[in-house]
């Protein structure tokens, strides 16, 4: 099998005006940009820095919540708990 270009575990760094979702290999994959005051952020629609964390948490919980399939041909999710 081969090796996944993105391997999971995922994580979450707060850079300061944006999240950073990487993997375990340490390549960014996803950068969610926001903005903590008020005039600014509604001039350029920017996120909350808590809604920008709650849609990072999720994205870093996308690996683990992959379907695997069993050996009857069924379909198991596996739940797990996100650190963050």
């Amino acid at each position: 099998m081969s090796e996944r270009r993105f391997p999971p575990p995922w994580f979450i760094e707060d850079i300061g005006g944006y999240f950073v979702v990487k993997a375990s290999n340490d390549r960014p994959l996803v950068f969610i940009y926001y903005w903590d005051g008020v005039a600014r952020r509604s001039l350029a629609k920017l996120l909350t820095r808590d809604a920008a964390r709650l849609i990072a948490a999720g994205i870093a919980k996308l690996p683990v919540l992959v379907q695997h399939k069993t050996g009857s041909g069924q379909v198991k999710l596996t739940n797990a708990i996100m650190q963050v």
